[in-house]
């Protein structure tokens, strides 16, 4: 809600803001991604910055930041102007940031990532492990994050990884951070210790921009908004004075459509199950499992992070052999563990991560979305490029995807369309079961209206999706909605669900209302570790 948001630290009125920038531009050959923008940033405030994919935000990260000169405009830091541009240390001293792709190392550990390239105070000089480990211990306490520094970063979770890369930016003495999607990647629980975290840290002065295309956080962390659209400044205001509504209409430049979440025809009783899951076990993920999904449906599973609901997902797709169980697409059953067997059977995949799962940054929007049909694309193994960018043209229009052509390399696109390319393939087999785990994570709200629209059709033309996520607007699109918790499902859930019952049992606590007491029982001694 808006009265929770943190206003910025006593004692800062009258103070230079932390970070001012008032007229950038910034073009890239014929596209202009900032025009006449602005923000301003005061000491130990929480300030969100939203704005649908492409309107601007990652260009102004990146000028923030010192990554990117702008073309016109100036920027000021406690009211002093930036740093020459390429000085790292000075930028480093009054800017972090934090981004949506870790750039914590894995394989060292968390003290060597906490100094990363400091380890030593000169160049020529030994490590001293045991004052290093000191060194980091020290910075941890300073900012509450009780982590071993000399734990494997392999080994942290997502959330853990976090407090350490936010300790690291603050180690080089900013006061200002950028936090760029922060809560992508964690569950409720995360969140919520996320952001006690940052509340903490603003009342040491502490300043946050927070981007997130989950617009309820920016309710629930942030003192003011500034919105960005079609690369220029829209406005800036308190959160408690601007509504859900007029925040949307500000990002779109229209009126709020409930489009995506629009009820479809009810699925006939008798329609035939496109997608079974029976006595699925799965080590670490799920234990005797059993759910379907009929033609004309379209199916949530949600749950958090520790669920299960995600490796059930993938399992449907081939990317990890169950320890029993079986998998049935259309009537016949799919051996397990195969990506190729799943796909032949008609299963589409729209992975979690984009990134790392979905997308060939180096190759072209065509190459990418023709990777599951490339026996359609030319005679005894061949690929014909015509038949690729035609093809691929096709899908372009079919999903709306914003790019100059077929042949642009995906990783120039914004995140929204390059998921739109990822769904694309999943799609260009026309399977008979769409499996979409966080189809909208980290997509604007016009994309995430599309894209769950788009998912929609695919079960009204008489075939089968499963949505595996814990977002609400993802699911609301559901048919019906099936709840995991620690590897069991504790509630299943019809249309007109209420954000609460769903979120409750999701977090496992009894009491929801469409749980049977039996669930409810196993729910709550998972909750309590027995």
């Amino acid at each position: 809600m808006a009265d929770t948001a943190t206003a910025p630290a006593n004692g800062t009125r009258g103070q230079a803001p932390v970070a001012e920038a008032t007229g950038i531009s910034k073009r890239f050959g014929a596209t202009v991604a900032l025009r006449d923008a602005r923000i301003t940033i005061a000491p130990g405030e929480s300030h969100a910055l939203v704005g649908r994919n492409g309107a601007g935000k990652s260009t102004l990260v990146s000028i923030l930041t010192g990554r990117q000169q702008p073309d016109t405009g100036s920027l000021r830091f406690s009211g002093e102007t930036a740093p020459a541009f390429g000085d790292t240390d000075a930028w480093r001293s009054r800017v972090a940031c934090v981004y949506q792709r870790s750039t914590i190392i894995q394989e060292l550990s968390v003290a060597e990532n906490l100094f990363l390239d400091r380890q030593s105070p000169a160049a020529l000089r030994p490590i001293r492990w045991k004052q290093l480990r000191q060194r980091a211990e020290q910075l941890l306490g300073e900012y509450g994050v009780d982590i071993d520094p000399t734990a494997r970063a392999r080994d942290l979770t997502v959330e853990q990884r976090q407090f350490i890369e936010i300790a690291r930016a603050l180690s080089f003495g900013a006061r200002f951070i950028i936090l760029d999607e922060p809560t992508a990647k964690l569950d409720a629980r995360g969140i919520a210790r996320l952001f006690d975290k940052l509340r903490d840290l603003q009342r040491q002065g502490v300043a946050f921009l927070f981007i997130s295309h989950h617009l309820q956080e920016v309710y629930d962390l942030c003192a003011t908004v500034t919105v960005y659209r079609d690369a220029a400044h829209i406005l800036t205001a308190p959160v408690a004075e601007l509504g859900h509504q007029a925040l949307v209409e500000a990002m779109t430049g229209e009126t709020a459509s409930a489009a995506a979440a629009a009820g479809s025809a009810s699925v006939r009783p008798d329609a035939e199950e496109l997608l079974t899951i029976e006595g699925l076990t799965l080590s670490d993920a799920c234990r005797d499992l059993s759910l379907s999904v009929r033609a004309g449906e379209v199916v949530g599973l949600a749950g958090a992070a520790a669920s299960g609901n995600v490796q059930l997902g993938e399992t449907v797709a081939g990317l990890h052999r169950p320890d029993a169980g079986r998998i049935s697409v259309g009537g016949h059953e799919v051996r397990s563990g195969s990506v190729p067997r799943a796909l032949a059977a008609g299963v589409g995949l729209v992975p979690e991560d984009r990134h790392l799962q979905g997308l060939v940054n180096n190759r072209s929007v065509a190459e990418n979305a023709t990777l599951t049909v490339t026996d359609q694309l030319g005679p005894f193994g061949t690929v014909l490029p015509s038949r690729t960018r035609s093809f691929a043209q096709r899908m372009i229009q079919g999903l709306d995807i914003k790019t100059p052509g077929a042949a642009t390399p995906v990783s120039a696109l914004s995140g929204g369309n390059q998921q739109k390319v990822v769904v694309a393939r999943a799609l260009a087999t026309d399977p008979q079961v769409l499996v979409a785990i966080r189809p909208t994570n980290g997509v604007d709200v016009k994309s995430k209206e599309f894209l769950l629209g788009r998912i929609r059709q695919v079960a009204d033309g008489g075939k089968a999706a499963l949505i595996v996520s814990d977002e609400l607007d993802d699911l609301k699109v559901c048919d019906r909605v099936i709840v995991m918790f620690h590897g069991r499902v504790v509630a299943e859930f019809d249309r007109g669900w209420k954000d609460e019952h769903l979120v409750a049992a999701m977090e496992g606590v009894s009491g929801t209302p469409t749980a049977s007491p039996t669930e409810q029982t196993d729910a709550s001694r998972h909750e309590h570790g027995r």
